[in-house]
């Protein structure tokens, strides 16, 4: 499926999904104004074809960090001195490997990666550091931010398009 084989219900249908996945086929339907049985064949083929890679669950932070407290998060920049696809892809390989490593970008210019980082506490992201950055000779710079509040958390990606302005 090509990005132009998607229309207008196509686009509704993932906007609200993303949103909530959780919704079930007959209000979805209903929201996009199609059939129940339609409605699921169109989520069954955006998925196959996909455009919907996973459902997950989003947890609550807040409500996690009473139980098992607040932990770090850091975003992490990350150069390399030797910059080659194998150098590039070595490093990516091993970051998205760490589970405590939530996201892994290949960014340009400035440092070549921007990781986003979930300890429990310092010396946890301590151990994830050395392991992942102190310890591969072509790590060049590391520069840590540690985050101090989440304004503003989203997975939803604008797919329904605005009309001009």
């Amino acid at each position: 499926m090509e990005l132009n084989e998607l229309d207008a219900i196509d686009l509704q249908l993932l906007d609200s999904l993303q949103r909530d996945a959780s919704i079930s086929n007959v209000a979805l339907a209903e929201k996009v104004n199609v059939s129940p049985p339609t409605c699921l064949r169109r989520v069954k083929r955006l998925t196959e074809g996909g455009w919907i890679e996973r459902q997950v669950a989003v947890l609550s932070t807040d409500r996690l960090a009473q139980t098992l407290g607040h932990g770090l998060q850091a975003l992490v920049e990350v150069t390399l001195d030797r910059q080659g696809t194998e150098h590039l892809d070595a490093f990516e390989a091993r970051a998205v490997a760490d589970d405590a490593v939530q996201q892994c970008w290949r960014v340009s210019p400035g440092p070549d990666f921007v990781l986003v980082v979930q300890a429990r506490d310092m010396p946890h992201y301590l151990a994830i550091t050395q392991g992942l950055l102190t310890q591969d000779a072509n790590v060049r710079n590391v520069k840590s931010f540690f985050a101090t509040k989440r304004a503003k958390f989203s997975t939803a990606w604008p797919v329904l398009l605005s009309p001009a302005v």
